[in-house]
């Protein structure tokens, strides 16, 4: 397994996941099937991965260093891997949804911490302000407030085979229906380019949150994370120096270190 730009310096893990059949688990979630992995026993968490070129695998070095503490409950996005894409048009409150659905299947009855990144940073907050009961933590990286004046998305699968060939023909490969991954890319842009994540659904956040941002992330610049920050009723904001929007894997050990006091507290 490897995640998109994957280079010998970024997280890596014996684990193949997203792809590990003896972990594998699938919900129904409306109309699309939902995969997930289970690992390991004790509080439990939530992994929610990227979006577009995003995969659970990215999320390696987090997994590996949390599963034999807790329980890590590792969701591929819907329309991403080997998740379905359904049909009905992608919302935040639908990703709420597929997560609240895995949740139930795996037996999960305690309220849940979450790590995500980037889109799954916002399924987080989503999640939150729709089931509150369900959620005690949440740590995102590089999910800033979002605005309709700030952004427009175009994913371009022919530009991401150049950059990664390998990366994208792995993905394909996992899809259940690889035949619609440019429409369900087009969906994924009609999601985001109406999505608002501002303070009416921020303000519905009551858990605790750690909001960590690149210094130079280009898809969540620093003064929307500084905007999530003082719209979250609850807020820690770390910036990483320097550090573009996949800081995850790019300034890792970095991020790790705000993020396991915060997820363990």
């Amino acid at each position: 397994m490897k995640y998109f730009g994957q280079t010998s310096k970024m997280p890596s893990s014996m684990t193949p996941y997203g792809n590990n059949s003896s972990a594998a688990h699938r919900v129904l979630a409306g109309d699309a099937q939902i995969y997930y992995e289970l690992y390991g026993q004790g509080d439990p968490i939530v992994i929610l991965h990227g979006g577009g070129l995003g995969c659970p695998y990215e999320m390696c070095g987090i997994i590996d260093r949390l599963k034999d503490k807790h329980q890590m409950i590792v969701v591929s996005t819907r329309g991403h891997g080997r998740s379905e894409i359904g049909h009905s048009p992608f919302t935040l409150d639908q990703r709420a949804d597929d997560i609240h659905a895995v949740l139930n299947d795996a037996h999960i009855n305690k309220p849940v911490k979450i790590i995500g990144f980037s889109d799954g940073g916002y399924s987080s907050y989503a999640f939150a302000a729709k089931y509150p009961d369900a959620v005690n933590r949440i740590a995102t990286i590089g999910a800033g407030e979002v605005l309709l004046t700030n952004k427009f998305f175009v994913f371009d699968l022919d530009a991401w085979k150049q950059f990664d060939a390998e990366f994208i023909a792995q993905q394909q490969a996992l899809m259940p229906e690889p035949d619609r991954w440019r429409e369900m890319l087009h969906m994924y842009e009609d999601m985001w380019n109406a999505t608002v994540v501002s303070k009416e659904l921020l303000s519905k956040v009551k858990c605790p949150v750690l909001l960590v941002n690149g210094e130079r992330d280009q898809n969540s610049p620093m003064l929307t994370a500084l905007a999530a920050y003082y719209e979250l009723p609850d807020a820690q904001l770390s910036i990483i120096p320097n550090a573009p929007h996949q800081c995850l894997v790019t300034h890792f050990d970095a991020v790790w270190a705000v993020v396991k006091p915060f997820i363990e507290e």
